[in-house]
């Protein structure tokens, strides 16, 4: 990948020049292999330039080139360096995937305070409106548009590897998506959510194609921002995109992600998942996003996220049930800061569609991304996770809960948790309900299978001897969970 400097207006000649020099390069080295009977004709074929680059503050392109090819992009005067192109990968943590848990907890987390009770576990608070209006790139690989959960707010935006299908063969891409915009599973439930591919079926794919799915953002945005201008696009407030992936550090990755940020993107990415530090990582390195960690049900630090100043926030990335590939209908659980950045990435477009009022003058919502990170951050909730280390905000994803009026939300700033009030008070407080209260969830829970049972086929007794099951885990799980606090304490 090759950056130019900043004083490179137009590149159309010096794209020219690399790929004249390529061509020629290519040429000599085919007729020395023709003279030689230890090489192959093919051997070395170079495909030459394969993507360019240019939108806010960053111009460039990468390519497949010989060595020699590769030494005059380098000597060039325009040219300000060159990154080796390097293999990206999903950020899903592959811990029993396949386990189903209950419905979201992660949505309900971001609209409460305190820690989740009976009371609160699987109550997700929010305005109806959330999102509306907003338009979300995942880029990922790739977004299983016709899963009912989206009810037609997904689209295929573009797929970035060279002959790829306009599918999501992964799954992963699906499961962002769902969390950042699904109608049951989603953060922001009336947002449009655009599929851009970077990454194929096994999860993997190279930085270049990442920084192509970028630009591809960027300028999606920036065009329908001008349309919303003209009064071709009414309802636009604004775009926002996650992206959960991530490799080694890459300086282009990065400036990419910044530069879409400052075209107008509101940008969520992943912390990590190596339990190491962030800042070792992109885009998670990325300052002008939001780099978020993962949290869990428990409100701890999730064992495998990332870490360091380079953390922005964290949200729920352990056991996140959402949307998947397979039919229409499919759902998955699994784990990740890759579960982590899309309800942040749904909670950027959640608050994007709040403002500006709808007797604004302004066509798009004027608020800034750097504006709207500092606000998301401002009204957190401070010191909630344990096993945070020193140097990482402590900070957990709030909704408003529930509130639609953005400058309120705004206005009540940040919620701090006592942590030693909590233990004074006793563990049991928030996690023993009464044996009333479990039979009530119960009987509530097994009451909504039933009808989506009806729904379906009629299939009762499958589905309440799954909730039944369920039950039992669960409740076991977290009396497990009661007994060790207890007797720490």
């Amino acid at each position: 990948m090759v950056v130019f400097k900043k004083h490179v207006k137009d590149a159309s000649k010096h794209h020219d020049w690399v790929q004249s020099v390529h061509e020629k390069n290519n040429e000599e080295r085919m007729e020395l292999r023709k003279r030689s009977s230890q090489f192959p004709v093919t051997t070395d074929i170079f495909e030459g330039l394969k993507h360019t680059y240019e939108m806010a503050g960053m111009m460039g392109y990468s390519g497949h080139f010989d060595d020699e090819t590769i030494e005059a992009i380098r000597r060039h005067p325009d040219v300000d360096y060159i990154e080796r192109d390097s293999e990206v990968h999903t950020l899903g943590h592959d811990d029993d995937p396949e386990i189903e848990k209950n419905s979201p907890w992660g949505l309900a987390r971001i609209s409460h305070r305190d820690s989740l009770s009976f009371g609160t576990w699987n109550k997700y608070l929010y305005a109806a409106d959330g999102g509306e209006g907003v338009d979300v790139y995942v880029i990922d690989t790739g977004t299983n548009t016709k899963h009912v959960d989206f009810e037609g707010r997904a689209k295929w935006g573009k797929t970035i590897p060279n002959g790829d299908a306009d599918e999501d063969g992964n799954g992963h891409g699906t499961h962002c998506s769902g969390t950042v915009a699904g109608k049951k599973y989603g953060v922001a439930k009336k947002a449009h959510v655009y599929a851009v591919k970077v990454l194929r079926s096994n999860g993997s794919g190279t930085m270049s194609d990442v920084v192509k799915g970028v630009e591809y953002a960027a300028k999606a945005h920036s065009e329908t921002v001008q349309a919303a201008k003209d009064g071709k696009k009414k309802g636009f407030k604004g775009s926002a995109a996650n992206m959960s992936l991530g490799g080694g550090k890459s300086t282009t990755l990065d400036l990419a992600v910044n530069a879409a940020v400052d075209a107008g993107i509101h940008f969520a990415v992943a912390a990590g998942n190596d339990n190491a530090d962030s800042c070792n990582y992109s885009p998670a390195a990325a300052e002008n996003a939001v780099t978020v960690g993962a949290s869990t049900l428990l409100d701890e630090r999730a064992y495998f996220s990332n870490y360091g100043k380079c953390n922005d926030i964290f949200a729920p990335g352990l056991n996140i049930l959402s949307t998947w590939i397979g039919s229409e209908h499919a759902t998955n659980t699994i784990s990740g800061t890759s579960m982590a950045s899309p309800h942040i990435a749904g909670l950027l477009a959640y608050m994007l569609s709040l403002q500006p009022a709808k007797d604004s003058a302004y066509a798009v919502a004027d608020i800034t991304p750097k504006k709207l990170k500092a606000n998301l951050i401002s009204v957190a909730t401070v010191g909630a996770l344990s096993d945070v280390p020193s140097n990482t905000k402590n900070i957990l994803a709030w909704n408003g809960g529930g509130s639609a009026n953005y400058t309120e939300i705004v206005e009540k700033g940040s919620y701090t948790v006592n942590k030693a009030a909590e233990k004074e008070e006793s563990e049991f407080r928030i996690t023993i309900p009464s044996f009333s209260e479990i039979e009530a969830d119960f009987d509530q829970a097994k009451e909504s299978a039933g009808r989506h049972a009806h729904r379906v086929g009629g299939k009762l007794q499958h589905l309440e001897a799954e909730i039944e099951d369920f039950i039992a885990e669960e409740m076991e799980s977290m009396f497990e969970k009661v007994k060790e606090r207890v007797a720490s304490h």
